[in-house]
């Protein structure tokens, strides 16, 4: 399974998703650190759920990395995050 789905797969389990998407941008980091051949390293993340109501932006982020699970949060080098309520 790709990241990219497994991403997707975690976070649409975790919350009432309203709006997802996970685009994995690897290749523009191309040459930057933590990049692999094959790409699956960088990823941009859109989400919308009423479940981050009322959390600060550190609550937030704090809740899809605990979505997402170590394992998965160690083999992405770089996580764009925006999420809105």
């Amino acid at each position: 399974m790709l990241v990219r789905d497994e991403i997707e797969a975690a976070l649409q389990a975790a919350f009432a998703v309203e709006r997802l998407v996970v685009e994995d941008v690897s290749e523009a980091h191309r040459g930057h650190a933590g990049f692999r051949e094959g790409g699956q390293t960088h990823f941009d993340v859109a989400i919308t759920a009423p479940d981050f109501e009322g959390l600060s932006r550190v609550a937030k982020h704090r809740a899809v990395h605990g979505a997402l699970g170590a394992e998965l949060i160690r083999r992405i080098h770089a996580l764009s995050l925006d999420i809105k309520p």
